[in-house]
């Protein structure tokens, strides 16, 4: 039988963690744990009209904050009477219930299973009201207080692959529905599901979201509407520059958030223009935890990931939460491996009134002739078609090797009910060493010039946060009220590209030169731990933010801004008799406003508005400007956007219109300097859905309109052109259904397009639309010795489509080729 919450926890089994979540529907929306095993009696204002049972559950839930087990099987099909007016939640209960030959009983003061009645003296009857399932065990506790953040993420909605709410920044947990900004949150269940490798395979559910580095590369990197938001700007459980600044790896990931536009007002970090994504780590369930899963990837990668959870103590007050995961052999590119091993621990406590979490992470990743971007085209030509993406143009003797490792904690403690201090730091360090190639395509034939490089580098992140949420009234208004101080800290060393006499020489993007190993000698190449500080980013900040309710909350506006003080500084790093000399230096604080309201005309409508400002460090010059080691001043980021959110109780849609201004960097082709000397605006309509609205049918993605004008250029010149490496049309579309007449069989796929975009300023040279397609099977049964088992097949870039993936920030990546994925996952 499958099982579904609707607000709180994990669905649980009594031999089953969670591996019948692929065909399990889970929808929620607000949950507290549970307490005694009484229900609650005093009665409180419900409006639910008559609706299908799923979704009168889950506004009974929210409108209660009482959580809700049910069997998906159960609730299907049936309708809810309505209920209205002053009465107690247990009333109210029954009245939904009433016709629908359902019974429920109170787990805990604020816990139900909703479950079928029985025939009286049938086999296992119980009286109504007090039936016992043995197969169900209800897991309600771990969820926060209203103020706290510590525990689990918000409980996922209907299809179980996007949460109900998202941690936003320094408000803390927020319901999706109810926050006046374009949130999602993505559940560990869907990187499951989607066999994701690392954070670019899980934003590929974002129509808003492109990757614009190679998949075979060291690195990940996005563009959210239209603005470039690297790796480093990642944050972990809310913490700046301690994640993985090259590349995030999934497997001790619980949730993956990405909040789009201007980020200054609810994050403590430099805040990017397009938006913020915030990876929050797992934590130990009530219930134990051993999970085991192998994966094969073609053409010989094998992969193997344990995933371990127990909770100690009389109240399971003490989590222990463990992910290990190694991996290694060659990918679908020719003469490409790659070897990762990641480990990741997470610690957590919970009291009545304190919580604490503590998380360690350690990751290595080794690249084998690891594929490139084409650096750069040379202008006027037409840019070539893309090599097949097996078409590998390094050499065997190329290498990125990288080490990194986090510690980091939380604590919180709530002064009242729903009044929480909090503090957190973090501290992280990543090291890498490379011999690779720098590449310029010269001829629409291919032709290209090949610049072997190295780059040894050091980075080094701290971050600390202190903050307060409060939630109180003042007559007829209610408020959310949140104030916080953080610091950030982001030290980069390293020398730059060099030595210079490394080889370079004429390659061809289809038919490549390779230089076999040996004929390059790394012997006394300098390391990434002899690198002196090149820069250093110190960001520290205040913020303050009101958020005013009325009529019931249906009405809402939050005001509030961040103070934010930026201190950039770099250094000399050649010639060694300057090293260390102060280059240049730019600090300069600023208040950054926000204001934002939502209106609810009913439970299932949200209307919002927001404007928001950002204060982010100055754009950096390319490799190739003469200018390339300048240092810009900070510059100020602008959004407007609307939008509108509808929950029809299993799946919910959004819109929003937005646009977002920031002041651009060019570099003059008559001298090659580079300055900050335009404007670019970019507006856009993203369109997206998730849910389940079919029972069995699982849909996920959306469509995203934009577009990027150049709006104020050097002289001119370049007004009213198209931002490059921006597509005006993109479209994700992931979707799943369980096959009826095979129990535990699901098929999946995916389409992701992405519209032609041009690759320099002028708009002469542009890249063609592209289309790739994904299928999947998922199959859960049970195994040997009563075992949960789930096989997933999966096969990307289906019909081995040859595209650029991205063209944005002057480079090329190449889409990976047709890939194979095939893995089995065992719960012990």
């Amino acid at each position: 039988m499958n099982n579904a919450t609707l607000a709180g926890g994990r669905f649980r089994r009594s031999t089953l963690v969670t591996a019948l979540l692929a065909s399990s529907a889970l929808a929620s929306l607000h949950s507290i744990p549970a307490l005694a095993q009484t229900p609650p009696a005093a009665s409180t204002s419900i409006s639910i009209p008559a609706q299908p049972l799923s979704s009168a559950l889950i506004a009974f839930s929210r409108q209660t904050r009482i959580e809700i087990f049910v069997p998906s099987s159960l609730a299907a099909g049936k309708r809810s009477s309505a209920v209205s007016g002053a009465t107690s939640p247990e009333a109210a209960l029954q009245q939904l219930l009433a016709g629908t030959t359902l019974t429920y009983r109170f787990t805990g003061a604020r816990s139900v299973t909703v479950e079928a009645r029985r025939a009286p003296g049938a086999a296992g009857a119980a009286p109504a009201g007090a039936i016992a399932l043995d197969e169900v065990v209800v897991d309600g506790a771990g969820l926060p207080p209203p103020t706290g953040t510590i525990g689990q993420p918000p409980v996922p909605y209907a299809g179980g692959q996007v949460g109900t709410g998202t941690r936003l920044g320094f408000f803390g947990n927020r319901s999706v529905m109810t926050t006046p900004f374009n949130v999602t949150g993505y559940t560990d269940k869907l990187m499951r599901d989607q066999q994701a490798r690392s954070l670019a395979d899980v934003v590929q559910n974002d129509p808003s979201v492109r990757n614009d580095a190679p998949a075979f590369s060291e690195r990940d990197s996005f563009f959210i509407r239209g603005f470039s938001v690297v790796n480093l700007d990642t944050a972990f459980d809310g913490l700046a520059y301690i994640a993985n600044p090259r590349r995030s790896f999934v497997e001790g990931i619980e949730r993956v958030e990405i909040l789009k536009g201007p980020t200054a007002l609810l994050n403590g970090g430099v805040a990017r223009i397009g938006g913020t994504i915030n990876l929050i780590p797992k934590r130990a369930f009530d219930e134990p935890l051993t999970r085991v899963t192998t994966t094969y990837l073609s053409d010989s990668q094998l992969w193997t990931h344990l995933d371990l959870g127990r909770r100690f103590g009389a109240s399971k007050e003490w989590g222990v939460r463990f992910n290990g995961s190694y991996r290694q052999g060659n990918t679908a590119l020719d003469k490409n491996d790659i070897e990762v091993g990641n480990a990741s621990l997470g610690l957590d406590y919970r009291g009545d009134r304190f919580r604490a979490s503590l998380d360690f992470a350690h990751s290595t990743q080794n690249v084998t002739a690891p594929t490139s971007l084409f650096n750069e085209v040379a202008p006027g030509i037409v840019i070539p078609k893309a090599p097949n993406g097996r078409k590998n143009t390094s050499s065997s003797l190329e290498y990125i090797d990288s080490r990194y490792n986090m510690v980091a904690g939380r604590m919180e403690f709530d002064l009242l009910p729903d009044t929480t201090i909090y503090a957190a730091a973090g501290a992280s360090r990543y090291r890498e060493d490379f011999l690779s190639s720098y590449y310029r395509i010269t001829n629409s034939d291919g032709r290209a010039t090949n610049s072997l490089t190295i780059m040894p580098l050091e980075l080094q992140g701290f971050s600390g946060e202190v903050g307060l949420r409060s939630k109180f009234q003042t007559g007829f208004i209610s408020h959310q009220f949140n104030i916080s101080a953080s610091q950030a800290i982001n030290e980069n060393y390293s020398r730059g590209f060099f030595p210079v006499a490394l080889p370079s020489f004429p390659t061809n993007i289809y038919a490549p030169v390779h230089l076999p190993r040996g004929s390059v000698s790394t012997i006394g190449f300098p390391r990434s731990n002899q690198q002196p500080l090149f820069t250093s980013l110190n960001l520290r900040s205040i913020a303050v933010a009101d958020t005013l309710s009325m009529a019931g909350d249906r009405i809402q506006v939050t005001l509030g801004g961040r103070y934010q003080d930026i201190d950039l500084k770099s250094y000399v790093t050649r010639p060694v008799p300057t090293q260390g000399a102060r280059a240049s230096n730019y600090q300069e604080g600023r208040f950054s406003p926000a204001i934002a309201a939502l209106v609810r005309p009913t439970d299932k409508l949200s209307v919002y508005a927001n404007y928001i400002e950002g204060l982010t460090e100055g754009p950096s010059p390319p490799a190739r400007a003469v200018n390339a080691s300048e240092v810009f001043a900070p510059v100020v980021n602008k959004q407007t956007e609307v939008g509108i959110k509808y929950d029809f109780g299993t799946v919910a849609m959004t819109a929003s219109l937005f646009e977002i201004r920031q002041p651009n960097g060019f570099t003059d082709p008559a001298t090659n300097r580079f300055s900050v000397s335009g404007l670019q605006v970019n507006r856009g309509l993203e369109l997206t859905m998730f849910g389940e609205p079919l029972q069995g049918l699982r849909l996920l993605g959306g469509v995203t309109f934009m577009h990027a004008e150049l709006a104020s250029t050097a002289g001119g010149l370049l007004d009213g052109k198209t931002a490059p490496g921006i597509p005006r049309t993109a479209i994700n579309l992931y979707g799943e259904y369980d096959l009826p007449w095979v129990q535990g069989l699901t098929v999946t796929g995916r389409m992701i397009y992405t519209s032609s975009m041009f690759y320099d300023q002028a708009n002469t040279q542009s890249v063609p639309d592209w289309t790739r397609f994904d299928v999947g099977l998922r199959y859960a049964f049970t195994g040997p010795a009563g075992k949960p088992v789930v096989v997933r097949a999966g096969v990307e870039n289906v019909f081995d489509a040859s595209y650029w993936a991205s063209a944005a920030r002057g480079f090329l990546a190449v889409g990976a080729p047709r890939t194979f994925v095939v893995s089995a996952q065992v719960d012990f």
